[in-house]
């Protein structure tokens, strides 16, 4: 399998719709795209990246609501922020641009790297 960052993905789509809509379902298509493309590095980085960052802001909103009133607080903000950064990264994706993220973006490279032959 090649791994084309310019053409097509093996899904059919253009790199840079596939990675706008590794983010638009957060973790959820995230998953799904990062199982279901197999040749093309970009995308699997985007949701692999959408995996890590919404995964763990889910996570974390979860923490958050069980602390009452100041966790109710710290989840709504929560909530704004993530709502910002998935408006940017599906620009960014679909620019053809990675955006570093503390730690997500490290992991993600890591993760989606190919495997050694």
């Amino acid at each position: 399998m090649s791994q084309n960052n310019s053409t097509r993905t093996s899904m059919g789509l253009e790199p840079n719709t596939a990675g706008l809509l590794c983010y638009l379902g957060v973790w959820i298509t995230g998953i799904i795209f990062y199982v279901l493309e197999k040749d093309n590095m970009q995308v699997r980085f985007h949701a692999m990246q959408s995996m890590v960052i919404f995964g763990g802001i889910t996570l974390v909103g979860i923490i958050f609501g069980w602390i009452p009133i100041l966790g109710w607080i710290l989840t709504s903000l929560l909530g704004v922020l993530a709502f910002i950064l998935w408006i940017i990264l599906m620009y960014k994706a679909y620019k053809g641009e990675k955006i570093k993220i503390p730690v997500a973006t490290e992991l993600a490279e890591k993760w989606t790297k190919p495997a050694a032959k």
